[in-house]
C-alpha cells in the first residue's frame, strides 16, 4: 500500500509539473531571447535583470511542488541582495547568480517532464491495458501483435505477463528521471555551498552583533547604576569635608579639597557622557521615543516622521540613533541649514532612515568640510556596513543635502 501511495504521488508530480514545466520554459526563452536581443536598448538590460529575479519565484513553485508531492525538501538559496537605484536594480539582477540557475533549470525542465510522462504513457498506462487483457479477450477481437495473435487462455495470460513486467520496468524507470529530477532540484533550485557558508557567517555575524550590544547595554547599566553613583557621592562627601574645614585651616588643604570636588564633578560629567555613548538610555523605550527626545534637544528645527512596524534589533537601533545624531551635528556646525527631516520607514524587512536639510550642500564621503565626529560620513557608512546596510548622499553644492541609510530591521 505505502508504494501504491508513492507511486501515485509519483504520477501526480509528473502531471502537475508538466505544464508548469512548459509555461517555465517558454518564460526562460522570452526571458533570455528577448532580454538579450533587446539588451542594446534602456528596456533591455530592466527586462532581463526582472526576468532573472522572477525565476527565483519559478524556482520556488518547483521546490513546493517537489515537496508537497514528493516530500522532497530542498532549502531555498538565500535571498537577493538588492542594490538602491534603478542600476543598482539592474545589477542586482544581472549578477544574481542564483536567478541565473533557476532559468537553466527551466530549460532543462521540459526535456525531463517530457521523458516523465513518456515513460508514464509507455511503461505504466499501456501496461494495465494488457495486464486487463484476460478480462475482455473472448468478448472482443484477440490482440494482433504483428503476425502473433493472443487468442487463446495462456497467450493473454502471457501477454498479461509482459504487462506486469513493463509495469515493474516503467517504475524503475520513473524513479531513475525522478531522481535526475531531484538532482537538478537540489544543484539548481538549492543554495549552494558558498549560499550556505555566507548563511553561517551571517548567522554568526547577528550573534556577535546582538552580544555585542547587549554588553554594551549591561557596561552603560553598571557605568551609571555603579561608578557614577559612588563618583556622586564621592563629590557630595568632599563638598561635605569642604563646608566644615575649620576657619584655620591650612590654604594647601583648603586647596586640595576644592580641587579634588572639582575634579570629582568633572569626573562625573565625563562619565556620563562616556555611558552615553556607549549605549543611549532613552533607546530603552524604544528608536521613536529616542529619536523624539533627540530632534527635541537639536538647534535646528527638526520634522521626524517614523513608520515602523516592528521594532529593529537593539544594534540595529544603536546604528540608526548615532547616524541620525550625527548627522544632525553635522547640519547644526556645517551646513547653515533652517530645517531639517528626519523620516524612518519600514519596507519588505529595510528600514530606510532619511535625514534632509536645505543647507549649503556639498557634503560627500571623506569631505572635510562636512566631517563628523568618529570618522566623518566615512565613518557613518562604515558604521552601516556592519549590518549589511548601505548610505547613499545627494548634495549638489548649493544644497540641499539627502543621506538615505537602509538597514536591515532585523539581523
Amino acid at each position: 500500500m505505502k508504494r501504491l501511495l508513492q507511486l501515485r504521488n509519483q504520477v501526480g508530480y509528473v502531471l502537475a509539473s508538466l505544464p508548469l514545466a512548459v509555461a517555465g520554459f517558454a518564460y526562460a526563452i522570452l526571458t533570455v531571447v528577448v532580454g538579450g536581443a533587446l539588451s542594446l536598448t534602456l528596456l533591455g538590460l530592466p527586462l532581463l535583470s526582472s526576468g532573472v529575479l522572477g525565476a527565483r519565484g519559478w524556482g520556488w513553485l518547483h521546490r513546493a511542488l517537489a515537496r508537497t508531492t514528493l516530500g522532497l525538501r530542498v532549502a531555498g538559496p538565500s535571498p537577493v541582495r538588492r542594490r538602491p537605484g534603478p542600476v543598482g536594480y539592474v545589477r542586482s539582477g544581472l549578477g544574481d547568480a542564483t536567478g541565473w540557475r533557476a532559468l537553466a533549470y527551466l530549460i532543462v525542465k521540459l526535456p525531463v517532464a517530457l521523458v516523465a510522462a513518456a515513460v508514464i504513457a509507455a511503461f505504466l498506462c499501456y501496461p494495465l491495458f494488457l495486464l486487463s487483457h484476460p478480462l475482455w479477450w473472448s468478448h472482443q477481437a484477440a490482440l494482433q501483435l504483428g503476425d502473433f495473435f493472443f487468442d487463446t487462455w495462456p497467450r493473454s495470460f502471457l501477454l498479461a505477463g509482459i504487462g506486469a513486467a513493463m509495469f515493474l520496468v516503467g517504475i524503475f524507470l520513473l524513479r531513475l528521471v525522478l531522481l535526475l529530477d531531484g538532482l537538478l532540484i537540489r544543484g539548481l533550485l538549492g543554495p549552494t555551498g558558498l549560499d550556505e557558508r555566507v548563511g553561517d557567517l551571517e548567522e554568526a555575524r547577528a550573534l556577535a552583533v546582538d552580544d555585542a550590544a547587549a554588553l554594551l547595554r549591561r557596561i552603560e547599566r553598571d557605568l551609571h547604576d555603579g561608578t557614577q553613583a559612588q563618583l556622586v557621592a564621592l563629590a557630595m562627601k568632599l563638598g561635605l569635608a569642604r563646608e566644615k574645614l575649620p576657619a584655620d585651616a591650612s590654604p594647601e588643604a583648603r586647596a586640595l579639597v576644592e580641587t579634588a570636588h572639582r575634579d570629582a564633578k568633572i569626573a562625573i560629567t565625563d562619565l556620563r557622557d562616556l555611558a552615553r555613548g556607549i549605549h543611549p538610555p532613552m533607546l530603552d523605550n524604544g528608536l521613536e521615543a529616542a529619536l523624539d527626545t533627540l530632534v527635541a534637544r537639536g538647534t535646528v528645527p527638526v520634522e521626524l516622521r517614523v513608520e515602523l512596524r516592528d521594532r529593529p534589533s537593539p544594534a540595529v537601533e544603536t546604528i540608526v540613533y548615532y547616524c541620525v545624531a550625527e548627522l544632525l551635528t553635522n547640519v547644526a556646525k556645517h551646513a547653515a541649514a533652517r530645517r531639517v527631516t528626519v523620516r524612518l520607514r519600514q519596507h519588505d524587512g529595510l528600514l530606510r532612515v532619511q535625514v534632509g536639510d536645505d543647507g549649503s550642500g556639498g557634503a560627500a564621503v571623506g569631505s572635510t568640510a562636512h566631517a563628523l565626529p568618529g570618522g566623518g560620513l566615512a565613518g557613518l557608512r562604515d558604521r552601516a556596513r556592519t549590518v549589511d546596510g548601505t548610505m547613499r548622499i545627494d548634495s549638489p553644492p548649493g544644497g540641499p543635502t539627502l543621506v538615505t541609510l537602509e538597514l536591515p530591521v532585523r539581523m
